[in-house]
């Protein structure tokens, strides 16, 4: 994996990064007083109904202030990528013929069907081999600060090249191997040649991880949540409502804000109370810095409902038990079962409905 060619950047990446920072430094400086103003009461002279009745429903005090949602923001509408180089990327992401027995492909262990991920703990490759960490989603993965778990690489473009080449999991033996077997299908060579028609040889391994970047770039999902954000106050059932209001009470939000709610930082497994038993190293086994031991990007919240099971090594099969553990290790809290119970709602709140052409597959062509 070390002997990987280094990443070219993809050409149509810079507006998300501009996008990205922008949103992580307006939320940064935002959330400290959003936290404030969602615990702040109504004044008595709001919340007095009038003489002689009930207080009407226009009148109420909002169950969820919007001044406590600065610290989050709507999931910003994709940049149109180049067709061609989406089709390319969308036919290499079902390719099974970039693994060595012809057998795993990106869709494999990333179910598009099935919110990006494939439900077991851990994912099987080569020869039934299975890996040590979880396999995240890939929907909206292209708006993280960094992918994989412990973050070693910057782009989905980057991430794309690790898994062709793994040995535990489609196990490529080189780049050579790999560009070979794709320039000796003519489909392939016409489908290239569209994706980068300027390039003298287009059929390359870093234009693969190029094109299904630009696949995975047009995989946004965004839900009820985003209605809400912009204004729509009945994008959200009251419940769901309610649970927004617990998941920013109780601190959720120092880790899991922005459009992602994740994907922006690394925070220590057990940072508050200790995490039993931690074997995997983190972050560290990419710096070798003692000080990064136990170190995990935070996962975002977007359709985490559908992307079980939970945490680096998948150990989490529920929902509510992953959000209970959090608050008690990452943030010192025991939250009782009504809160457990509101902000899963709430969570649920943040599941897409995925559209066809999303999860529709194609047939390998190797």
């Amino acid at each position: 994996m070390n002997n990987l060619p280094k990443q070219t950047t993809s050409p149509y990446q810079a507006p998300y990064q501009a996008t990205r920072l922008v949103t992580q430094f307006v939320a940064g400086l935002v959330a400290v007083t959003a936290i404030g103003a969602c615990n702040k009461q109504p004044s008595d002279s709001a919340s007095a109904p009038p003489a002689g009745g009930t207080t009407p429903v226009s009148m109420r005090p909002p169950i969820i202030d919007r001044a406590s949602l600065g610290m989050f923001a709507p999931l910003p509408t994709a940049v149109p990528q180049p067709p061609a180089a989406v089709a390319l990327g969308k036919q290499l992401f079902y390719e099974t013929g970039l693994s060595l027995a012809r057998d795993v492909s990106c869709n494999s262990c990333h179910m598009l069907n099935a919110y990006g991920v494939d439900g077991k703990p851990v994912s099987t490759g080569h020869k039934g081999q299975v890996g040590t960490r979880n396999s995240p989603t890939v929907y909206n993965a292209y708006l993280h600060a960094t992918q994989f778990w412990d973050g070693r690489e910057p782009t989905v473009e980057a991430q794309a090249k690790g898994p062709v080449m793994n040995p535990v999991e489609m196990a490529m033996p080189s780049v050579a191997v790999i560009e070979k077997r794709l320039r000796a299908s003519a489909a392939y060579k016409g489908l290239f040649a569209a994706a980068f028609p300027d390039a003298k040889q287009p059929v390359t391994f870093d234009n693969m991880a190029i094109a299904i970047g630009a696949f995975e770039r047009t995989l946004v999902t965004p839900s009820r949540w985003d209605a809400f954000l912009a204004g729509d106050d009945a994008a959200l059932t009251d419940d769901e409502k309610v649970g927004a209001r617990e998941f920013i009470a109780a601190g959720c939000v120092a880790c899991h804000s922005g459009a992602t709610l994740g994907g922006q930082m690394f925070q220590k497994l057990g940072s508050v109370r200790p995490w039993p038993a931690i074997k995997d190293r983190g972050r560290a086994s990419v710096t070798n810095n003692p000080a990064d031991e136990g170190m995990f990007k935070v996962p975002a919240l977007r359709n985490v409902a559908k992307t079980a099971p939970y945490l680096h090594d998948g150990s989490i099969s529920s929902l509510r038990e992953a959000v209970r553990l959090m608050a008690l290790h990452q943030l010192g809290k025991e939250l009782d079962a009504t809160q457990l119970d509101a902000i899963v709602t709430f969570l649920g709140a943040l599941t897409a409905e995925l559209p066809a052409e999303m999860t529709t597959p194609v047939a390998p062509l190797l």
